[in-house]
C-alpha cells in the first residue's frame, strides 16, 4: 500500500448540486428541525405531566419521542453547518461515531414501534390480562431491552470499519456518513461487513415489520368480532396513529437499506433518506396528536388552563 496515501478526512458532498439554493433549504430545514424538537418535546412534557397519559401506550410514545429526537438530532445539526459552510470535511473517527448512533438509534427505533404494535394487540385482544401483563415493571424492562439490543446490534460492524482501510477517493455523496457510500470508498474487502449491514437491515426492518403485521392481524380480527360500531371505531383508532407512523418509518427505510446493489448512492437515496431523518420525525408528532382523542384532550385541556391563569 506504499504507493497510495491514507485518507484521514473524507467531503460530504450533501447537496452542494443545488448550491444556489443553499440559503434556502437552510432555513427550510432549520425550521422543520426546530418543530421536530418542539413537537415531540411537548409530547414527552404532557406524558410526563399529565397523568391521563400515564398508560404502557404513552409510556412508549414518549420514548418514541424522545428517540426521534436523538435521530434527528444526529444529522440534522451537521447537515445544517455544512450547508453554511465550504469546509465539508469529516474524520474518520467523527463519520464512524455518527454512523454508529444513526444506526443504532435507528434500530431501537424499529423495536419500540414493534413493542407498541405489541402493546396494541395485548390491550384488544387481552384486555383482561393487559394490566397485568403490561405492567409499570414489564414496560421499563421492554424499552431497556429495546435500547440494549438496538446499541449492541451495531458495535461490532463498526469496529470492523474502524480497521478498513481508506487510500483512495474520500467524497462521500451524501449529507451524512451512511454506511454503503463509506464502504464504497475503502480499498478493503468490505463484503463481509456489506452482508452484516445486510443482515442487520433484514433483521431489524423486514421481521419487526413482520412482527407487527401479525400484530395488526390480530388486532382487525379481534376488533371486526366487537359487535358496536361506536366500540370499532374507538379500537382502530388507538391504532390509526400507530400504523401511519409505521407505513413511513418502513417505507423509506426498505427502499434505501432492504434492496440488494444498494452502494450507490444516488440523488434520490439522499431523498428518500431525507423522509426518515428529517420529515417523519417532523411529522410524527402532529400524527399523534391529531389523530389521538386523547392527547388532543390534554392539550386543549392545558391550554385552557394557561389562558385562563390569572396573571397576579
Amino acid at each position: 500500500m506504499s504507493n497510495f496515501s491514507v485518507v484521514r478526512e473524507f467531503v460530504l458532498l450533501g447537496f452542494s448540486h443545488l448550491h444556489e439554493f443553499q440559503i434556502l433549504l437552510f432555513a427550510f430545514i432549520l425550521l422543520i428541525y426546530v418543530l421536530t424538537l418542539l413537537g415531540n418535546l411537548t409530547i414527552i412534557t404532557l406524558t410526563c405531566l399529565d397523568s391521563r397519559l400515564h398508560s404502557p401506550m404513552y409510556f412508549f410514545l414518549c420514548n418514541f419521542s424522545f428517540m426521534e429526537v436523538l435521530v434527528t438530532s444526529t444529522v440534522v445539526p451537521r447537515m445544517l453547518a455544512d450547508l453554511l459552510s465550504t469546509h465539508k470535511t469529516m474524520s474518520l473517527a467523527e463519520c464512524l461515531t455518527q454512523s454508529f448512533f444513526y444506526f443504532s438509534l435507528g434500530s431501537t427505533n424499529f423495536l419500540i414501534l414493534t413493542v407498541m404494535a405489541f402493546d396494541r394487540y395485548m390491550a384488544i385482544c387481552r384486555p383482561l390480562h393487559y394490566p397485568t401483563i403490561m405492567n409499570n415493571s414489564v414496560c421499563v424492562k421492554l424499552v431497556v431491552l429495546c435500547w440494549v439490543v438496538g446499541f449492541l446490534s451495531i458495535i461490532s460492524p463498526t469496529l470492523q470499519k474502524t480497521r478498513l482501510w481508506f487510500c483512495g477517493p474520500n467524497v462521500i455523496d451524501h449529507y451524512f456518513c451512511d454506511s454503503a457510500p463509506l464502504l464504497k470508498l475503502s480499498c478493503s474487502d468490505t463484503r463481509h461487513i456489506e452482508f452484516m449491514d445486510f443482515f442487520l437491515s433484514l433483521l431489524f426492518v423486514l421481521a419487526t415489520m413482520l412482527l407487527i403485521v401479525v400484530s395488526y392481524v390480530l388486532i382487525v380480527a379481534a376488533v371486526l368480532h366487537i359487535p358496536s360500531s361506536s366500540g370499532r371505531r374507538k379500537a382502530f383508532s388507538t391504532c390509526a396513529s400507530h400504523l401511519t407512523v409505521v407505513v413511513l418509518g418502513y417505507g423509506s427505510a426498505i427502499f434505501i437499506y432492504v434492496r440488494p446493489g444498494k452502494g450507490h448512492s444516488t440523488h434520490l437515496n439522499k431523498v428518500v433518506a431525507l423522509m426518515t431523518s428529517v420529515v417523519t420525525p417532523f411529522l410524527n408528532p402532529f400524527i399523534f396528536t391529531f389523530r389521538n382523542e386523547k392527547v388532543k384532550e390534554v392539550i386543549e385541556d392545558m391550554t385552557k388552563r394557561i389562558l385562563v391563569r390569572d396573571p397576579a
